[in-house]
């Protein structure tokens, strides 16, 4: 059966050893006195949650499901009292502003408990997560009157929310949409259309669910510069802000999918509900895209969650596991003893690693753009965090998607059936690659429209960081393979993306045609400078560093010698264009 232990220990080796955390929270004054002793204590707690009361209704919400009853989706058996457990615990309001109700702790620290929540069980932490990324952008855009309301009542874990954005003939293209909004006269909306594939649309695990749903108003510009955001809750609050009134909300179907089971993916039905406008008529994609750019987040950490569960089944199985002979002759040996089966962990591994720095390193640039004293650090950082926002996303949740698939095969054919877990692991995971904007959508959002950004600024930053590391590195003898191979892989890495940015490749034909590619490289040359990071710090703390941290040595030699080295190859298959991909005919496939 699978088991999930929260990596504790690697985390907080991240925080407090690799990226500095401690130095960046004392420059903001509303962590000043956050130190990892703390932030370990929380984390602690946050792991034994995961594995003690989440992880084992994984499997079972998996098998049962999420079933529509008389209009009412019924979540699968313990999940309510597991999520009046989370709530009453008070995980909801982690990150959340201390005015309404939050425990005001950094980004940094609930991306590491949203890693844990997807680990345990995706399908239960897509209930939080959505819920503080309506919260969010309730925050961010809404008047007074609508923070006051909702925003305890959502922290506090008593109200959930939802995001409508996608219809039947309107997918990733928003400005097709045709759901309308029109004036009641008192300051509210009526609300009408018909939504899909909207995950936690509505359960019975809480009293309310909020959804921030798009539509247009009267006489509102074509495209996406017409389209309005509105806050429709499915029981309309009476005058003492409980849930009051039914709102002419309803759910039409529950989708029938390859994984995620026990998490209600709907289609909902807004007929003729109330709504209250959030932000500027007509700039509802401003106001939502504080709440998607959060998801988009926090899908990337559900494919490294999801990564790292299969990894430990799969580690824990290579370990006990004897078949073939050992390669001294002396009987049967367990099969992390083949080659193969390394290769497939140290696969999983140089991926898991790699990839929970890059999101830390990420958010710790999201506490500063959102909080730093300093104008041009904030600024600084938001470059960074816009051009790693689509990178996280595709890249964390591609090789995630991939690791747990290497997972399944390591555990050969029972990897297949469901006792270990694995095959829902790679059901649940492919998932991450497709909602929030298809990973394609997000290759195209990096170079078309972050690459640019700023006149290059930010790449070139975030390139440069990468050199900086690779000429501290000269000399290392313990770096030595990782900083050739870095090295290697940046020289195929800057020029793909100066001729990306204003170069042969720079017409939008060419640059979304190079778009997936140039992502993975962007990715892969991104955890090859972690790899070297965390090797420089290993080789920097000298004998105090313990064996989980010498540990890191070998697994960044294995990154550079059997990873990396895709960099080559992915630069000449941008190399060559657009023609081959537009040779055939559409009617000739």
């Amino acid at each position: 059966m699978p088991a999930y232990k929260a990596p504790v220990e690697d985390m907080m080796f991240v925080l407090k050893d690799v990226l500095g955390a401690e130095q960046v929270f004392a420059e903001i004054p509303a962590y000043a006195e956050i130190d990892t002793d703390v932030v370990g204590t929380v984390l602690e707690e946050a792991g034994r949650f995961c594995a003690e009361i989440l992880q084992p209704l994984n499997m079972s919400g998996d098998a049962e499901g999420c079933r529509l009853e008389d209009g009412v989706v019924r979540t699968p058996k313990g999940f309510a009292e597991a999520y009046a457990a989370f709530s009453d615990a008070g995980w909801g309001g982690l990150s959340a502003s201390p005015d309404h109700g939050g425990q005001g702790l950094p980004r940094t620290v609930q991306i590491l408990v949203d890693e844990m929540l997807s680990a345990a069980n995706l399908s239960f932490g897509l209930f939080p997560g959505l819920t503080r990324g309506a919260y969010e952008a309730i925050e961010a855009h809404g008047d007074e009157t609508l923070k006051a309301l909702y925003l305890p009542k959502m922290i506090a874990g008593t109200w959930t929310g939802a995001m409508a954005l996608t219809e039947g003939g309107a997918g990733s293209d928003l400005g097709l949409l045709k759901a309308t909004a029109a004036p009641r006269g008192d300051g509210s909306y009526t609300v009408t259309g018909s939504k899909i594939f909207i995950s936690s649309g509505d359960h019975d695990m809480a009293e309310n669910v909020v959804h921030l749903v798009l539509a247009r108003l009267p006489g509102a510009p074509a495209g996406t510069r017409g389209i309005s955001l509105f806050l429709c809750p499915k029981f309309l609050p009476d005058p003492d802000g409980a849930p009051g009134a039914r709102n002419a909300i309803s759910v039409g179907a529950l989708e029938h999918k390859m994984g995620i089971h026990a998490q209600p993916t709907c289609v909902m039905n807004y007929d003729g509900c109330q709504g209250w406008l959030v932000g500027e008529e007509h700039r509802g994609l401003v106001a939502m895209f504080t709440m998607m750019n959060a998801e988009r987040l926090f899908v990337g950490v559900q494919g490294l969650g999801v990564a790292d569960a299969s990894y430990q089944t799969a580690a824990t199985y290579a370990r006990e596991r004897l078949q073939g002979r050992a390669t001294d002759g002396a009987g049967t040996a367990p099969i992390i003893a083949h080659p193969d089966v390394r290769r497939m962990l140290l696969s999983m591994l140089s991926f898991i690693e790699a990839g929970r720095v890059l999101s830390l390193f990420t958010a710790l640039e999201m506490d500063k753009e959102k909080f730093h004293p300093d104008p041009e650090v904030r600024r600084v950082s938001g470059g960074l965090v816009a051009l790693l926002t689509p990178v996280i996303k595709a890249a964390l949740t591609d090789f995630g998607f991939e690791a747990a698939v290497l997972g399944q095969q390591v555990l050969g054919g029972h990897g297949y059936i469901r006792e270990w877990g694995q095959e829902q692991f790679v059901r649940d995971a492919r998932i991450a690659m497709i909602y929030e904007g298809t990973n394609g959508i997000q290759a195209q959002d990096l170079v078309v429209r972050k690459l640019p950004l700023d006149g290059g600024r930010p790449v070139r930053m975030f390139l440069g960081l990468i050199r900086e590391t690779v000429e501290q590195a000269e000399g290392v003898a313990e770096a030595a393979a990782l900083r050739v191979a870095v090295a290697e892989a940046l020289a195929h890495l800057e020029p793909v993306t100066a001729r990306l940015i204003d170069g042969d490749l720079a017409g939008l034909d060419e640059r979304n045609a190079a778009a997936t590619d140039y992502l993975r490289l962007f990715a892969l040359v991104a955890f090859g400078w972690l790899w070297l990071r965390m090797t420089l710090t290993v080789v920097t703390m000298g004998e105090n560093a313990d064996a989980h941290a010498r540990r890191k040595i070998a697994v960044g030699r294995f990154f550079a010698g059997r990873v990396l080295p895709q960099a080559g190859a992915l630069a000449r298959q941008i190399g060559a264009g657009n023609a081959p991909l537009m040779a055939l005919a559409a009617g000739d496939f």
